[in-house]
């Protein structure tokens, strides 16, 4: 299992993330994606603060290179505030469940970018996990609509089922997160996956500023963190997301390619279906099942 240890994390990082999905959503109706983003940000930095605190005895990584500092820093702009502004407003319109779905993306745009920048490879058996895997999120969410006729027989044509905003949202959070994992490889080397987390966290945060800034958010930022509740929700998320999900990446494509890493953790559409039925009671069908099965097979693959 040690020489496994990366899809490993890979893979508990994308129940973190389901959980992140879920919660996120959930919080981003009440108070809008964009303060759900510089809520979770602050309690994510606190959290690796006091970490860094107890384990190395200072607050902030004083101990990176320069090079950490950089790039992991531009990984905290791509990754977190572009991609995560996108696929978070993603879930506000059209759910966390479809917004991950499209999110599965990242897994090519990680490999694609890791071998053009880092010139990673996979081997034949990964390339084909990555293939099960893939095809059986398609499986899931493509369908064929019927037509509007008398017999209601398929029409052969695939369809968006949902607004193109949405789904061009969720996929510039799919690029934010694939190229951003790709950084923050370039980025990490041997730093610790935690506290070079802190660095992304700490430039998301200045980004996330800058933001508020031109677009006039903070009134309504202030606002919004006055509802306990809410801010209780993204601190559940915050700590399966930005604090246990993101270190866990980190620590995944240290031990792991990125596109391995990365098609592992697109598994979250499967692993968010029984939320999807019990939460938000939406349908399950056998075709989304089977779908679930190829998926988690594919990741099966990873670890022979």
């Amino acid at each position: 299992m040690a020489h496994h240890i990366g899809q490993l994390a890979a893979l508990v990082t994308a129940f973190c993330w389901t959980i992140t999905g879920i919660t996120y959503q959930i919080a981003g109706k009440k108070i809008g994606s964009v303060n759900v983003n510089m809520i979770r940000m602050l309690i994510a930095i606190v959290l690796l603060s006091a970490y860094s605190y107890f384990t190395y005895g200072s607050f902030l990584p004083v101990n990176a290179t320069s090079h950490n500092i950089l790039w992991l820093s531009l990984s905290g702009l791509v990754g977190f505030v572009f991609g995560d502004l996108c696929l978070f407003q993603a879930y506000v319109v059209v759910g966390a469940r479809v917004g991950m779905l499209v999110m599965t993306l990242s897994s090519p745009i990680a490999a694609i970018f890791g071998w053009l920048i880092m010139g990673e490879t996979m081997s034949a058996t990964s390339l084909l996990g990555m293939a099960l895997t893939l095809s059986g999120i398609a499986l899931v969410i493509l369908e064929r609509p019927s037509d509007n006729g008398e017999n209601g027989t398929e029409n052969g044509k695939l369809k968006l089922s949902y607004p193109l905003k949405g789904i061009l949202l969720a996929f510039g959070g799919a690029f934010g997160q694939g190229f951003g994992l790709v950084l923050s490889k370039y980025g990490i080397g041997s730093y610790n996956a935690i506290q070079g987390t802190e660095i992304r966290a700490i430039a998301a945060l200045v980004g996330f500023a800058l933001v508020f800034f031109f677009i006039r958010q903070w009134p309504k930022f202030f606002q919004s963190v006055q509802n306990p509740k809410v801010v209780g929700v993204v601190a559940i998320g915050s700590v399966f997301g930005p604090f246990l999900g993101v270190s866990l990446s980190l620590f995944a494509i240290q031990h792991t390619s990125t596109g391995i890493a990365s098609t592992i953790m697109s598994i979250m559409p499967i692993l968010i279906i029984p939320a999807a039925i019990f939460l938000f009671k939406e349908k399950v069908t056998s075709k989304e099942v089977i779908g679930a099965l190829i998926a988690i097979a594919g990741v099966g693959l990873f670890f022979l």
